[in-house]
């Protein structure tokens, strides 16, 4: 929400506390990933190619991911009711506690998104292989419509999450994208500096967190 630990007032945490337990009772999360081998790079195109689908991921991604073995296709979701909540707050002009719930689901959905990748990387490290950070589908200069071929391949979609006519999903509180494994690959703590997306909100308190430890 912006803010630091410790600088938000009374009246805004207490409503945060409020509405975290409220959330624990509706969520329902989910999360699962699948690992393709790569049958393709092309340098030219910044495009893979995993089971016979070719992903134009672009010039930052594919930076990062060309030296991988295989990628974790993944999905997470923190489910729809959560999104209903702060929809129908906003609805009858209740515009705090909306936003309250949009940013829980949204923290809820990157938690989720956090423990699959942890998972992935003790399963990949008893392999003797590393990990990449995770990149999705709408950063980064990688189009959203590139959505449609990762679901494609993710044919049983525990998580039940649909994409709408413009390549959005549903549940919204959801994330979907690829995960690079391998002997060569490496993950980096920090990674905003890549994205060109400058007035990213995340990338904003991240600088934010940064600066204010020295």
């Amino acid at each position: 929400m912006g803010y630091l630990e410790g600088e938000s007032h009374e009246p805004v945490a207490g409503l945060t506390g409020k509405l975290l337990r409220e959330a624990e009772l509706v969520c329902s999360i989910k999360g699962e990933y699948r690992i393709f081998p790569v049958a393709g790079f092309f340098d030219a195109e910044k495009s893979i190619e995993i089971s016979g689908l070719v992903f134009n991921v672009r010039k930052i991604v594919y930076s990062q991911i060309k030296k991988l073995d295989s990628v974790a296709l993944f999905l997470c979701t923190a489910g729809p009711e959560i999104g209903k909540l702060s929809r129908k707050s906003m609805r009858d002009g209740d515009l705090l506690t909306g936003y309250i719930y949009d940013v829980i689901g949204s923290e809820v959905v990157e938690a989720a998104a956090d423990l699959v990748q942890d998972d992935l990387l003790k399963e990949m490290a008893s392999a003797g292989k590393k990990i990449t950070n995770r990149y999705s589908p709408g950063y980064c200069g990688w189009d959203v419509a590139e959505q449609q071929k990762l679901f494609r391949l993710m044919v049983d979609n525990f998580c039940g999450i649909r994409l709408n006519d413009s390549s959005l999903m549903d549940p919204e509180k959801s994330v979907s994208g690829f995960i690079g494994t391998g002997e060569n690959v490496k993950y980096n703590p920090y990674t905003c500096r890549l994205c060109d997306m400058k007035d990213c909100i995340y990338r904003k308190l991240k600088e934010k967190r940064i600066d204010s430890h020295g």
